[in-house]
């Protein structure tokens, strides 16, 4: 099959980019010394966590318990929720896949872990959990600073049905672009050094508590964001140093990690085939175009320094942008297309272009195009899509 073959609005992912991807991020992880544990809600699609793990991954990394069963129903064994599970639909569910794999996800409230350790300690099960740290995101997880969170490790650790695996967190702040005296290169290093360096101090702190279960040679320490990987190096702090890595974006690479600076356009895997659907000139005199790939194909997701909802392609061979072409707007059904001066694309044209966050884009179509050139030579299935509870 040929991409001509293809309908349209599709998901494409060319082959050698996505090999070279693979590559370069467990080649990081390896002369790091730290697992790596691909997050999977970037492609959902359990024949690409099958190729990160024949590259050498040690486990893989999901968002939900519905993804967890997807991977888990396919022989994945070692499986990482990063997030809180909360709510005893969600820890029946749990405790069935124990079964088979290994499964461990996170913590943060007092709260939500009295109500795991009630649950497993009564099914006489233990259950792995990590306590989930904010490092600078504000956004889920116990603050790294805190006395009060050291306290919480110390009632997690004694609560049984749980054992107190490690620790988690995730840069997310990393998407927020730098701060007003800095560049974005500045920005990145400073994030990773946040995230590393905190994760080690808290663990170090624990140590000092003389909690039970803390000692480097067995305590997890989980980090994660494909843009805090840029200047990643791990550290020692008191025999404590990061165990493992967990980005996701870094199979596809987006808009998003370009604006950053975290990836070049020519490392994006991932682009959206699309038509041109209708043409109209508008009143400045410039020409705009309507695609077939509204909201519902790209999603509406914008970050630091994106200029619009996606980069067009002038040459998808080479990843050059189609100068002055900017993706202004997105409707349900469109894409709406402004060029200044004019287009020489015309109506039943294709065109493809980079997504702003390859994440979202893909949990919205049922399956991506594996490609090579104009070559199709695989349909991947997307097995997590929708898989949110």
């Amino acid at each position: 099959m040929l991409l001509e073959d293809l309908p349209t609005p599709c998901l494409l992912v060319e082959n050698s980019r996505l090999d070279a991807n693979l590559s370069r991020i467990q080649a990081r992880a390896d002369a790091a010394g730290v697992r790596l544990r691909p997050h999977t809600k970037t492609h959902k699609s359990v024949a690409l966590a099958r190729r990160q793990l024949s590259r050498g991954a040690a486990g893989i990394t999901v968002a939900k318990v519905g993804e967890a069963e997807v991977f888990a129903a396919a022989g994945i064994d070692d499986i990482r929720i990063a997030y809180p599970v909360v709510g005893r639909y969600k820890l029946e569910r749990l405790a069935a896949l124990m079964n088979r794999a290994a499964v461990s996800f996170c913590v943060d409230t007092a709260e939500g872990a009295r109500a795991a350790s009630a649950f497993f300690s009564d099914a006489a099960l233990r259950a792995d959990v990590l306590i989930e740290v904010d490092t600078g995101h504000h956004r889920t997880g116990v603050p790294w600073d805190l006395t009060a969170s050291v306290e919480f490790a110390r009632q997690v650790s004694a609560l049984p049905g749980l054992r107190l695996a490690g620790l988690l967190t995730h840069a997310g702040h990393a998407y927020f672009g730098p701060a007003e005296d800095e560049t974005p290169d500045e920005a990145l290093h400073r994030v990773a050094l946040e995230e590393r360096d905190r994760m080690l101090e808290f663990a170090s702190r624990l140590a000092a508590a003389r909690i039970e279960g803390i000692d480097p040679e067995h305590f997890e320490i989980s980090i994660g964001s494909t843009p805090s990987l840029t200047y990643f190096q791990n550290a020692d702090l008191n025999g404590f140093s990061i165990s493992e890595i967990r980005p996701g974006n870094y199979i596809f690479c987006d808009a998003m990690q370009v604006a950053l600076g975290s990836a070049r356009l020519e490392q994006c895997a991932l682009t959206v085939l699309a038509t041109v659907v209708s043409r109209r000139r508008t009143p400045d005199g410039s020409d705009r175009l309507f695609l077939d790939c509204g909201s519902k194909v790209l999603t509406s997701d914008v970050g630091f320094n994106t200029h619009g909802f996606g980069i067009l392609l002038y040459d998808p061979t080479t990843m050059t942008p189609l100068p002055h072409a900017f993706i202004t707007y997105l409707s349900e059904e469109h894409a709406w297309v402004e060029v200044p001066g004019g287009a020489t694309l015309r109506v039943g044209d294709r065109v493809r272009l980079v997504p702003n966050h390859a994440c979202v884009a893909v949990n919205l179509q049922k399956e991506l195009y594996l490609v090579d050139g104009e070559q199709v030579i695989a349909t991947l299935a997307v097995d997590a899509q929708g898989m949110v509870r």
